[in-house]
């Protein structure tokens, strides 16, 4: 499908990058906004303000004062053993069509191992996140996916090709969100694959008579 545009025209919403900005995102949506600023020069720019308002902020608040026990409190937790932190992901030289930070969880597209179900590929990202769910997802050129609605939130961003459903048309770099008020189908683009990142927080519900067949790839 032609896309004149440059960059792109669907975002997060701002309270989701305002969120981001503050550190209060969990890992798998902040990997996905990260992702999507690597692409949108002007979330990326949104995003800095947000942290530099955030900042001046902080700064203008009064300082506390210093308790008596400080000191004492500070020694003792140097003289606890060390906690073992989350293993960072790895570096990997990656592939282009993957951003960073994505690019660090994923590595090469060509040595990704996708489960298939017809025109569907997928691979768990990040499966310690308990209520969340986030994957990879590849889908042929021109697929329509089954009729489904949503428990909760679901996030997807357009790594390659496109999709369109009733709310619009999504290329590279667009982020679809979408909850229990939508009922939908998407159809992939017709010249490229589709690849997209998404982030659930509930399950799917298929709205369609075939959909019950792809309950268990769908939710595993």
């Amino acid at each position: 499908m032609a896309d004149s545009r440059v960059g792109p025209v669907h975002h997060p919403s701002e309270a989701r990058l305002l969120d981001y900005a503050s550190g209060a995102t969990r890992e798998p949506v902040a990997l996905l906004i990260a992702t999507h600023l690597a692409l949108c020069p002007g979330c990326r720019r949104k995003v800095g303000e947000l942290e530099a308002v955030g900042g001046a902020l902080l700064e203008s608040l009064p300082a506390e004062p210093v308790k008596d026990d400080s000191l004492a409190r500070l020694l003792a937790r140097l003289d606890r053993p060390e906690t073992t932190e989350p293993a960072a992901p790895v570096r990997s030289p990656g592939d282009p069509i993957l951003p960073q930070p994505l690019r660090d969880y994923v590595g090469r597209l060509d040595q990704v191992a996708w489960r298939h179900l017809g025109p569907i590929a997928q691979v768990r990202l990040l499966p310690g996140f308990e209520g969340l769910t986030t994957r990879l997802v590849r889908i042929r050129p021109a697929a329509a996916m089954p009729r489904h609605t949503h428990a909760g939130t679901e996030l997807s961003l357009v790594l390659q090709g496109g999709f369109s459903d009733a709310a619009g048309h999504y290329r590279r770099g667009d982020v679809a969100e979408a909850d229990s008020a939508v009922d939908h189908q998407p159809i992939t683009d017709a010249d490229e694959e589709c690849l997209c990142l998404a982030v659930l927080d509930a399950p799917v519900r298929l709205t369609g008579r075939l959909g019950r067949l792809l309950n268990p790839f769908i939710r595993s």
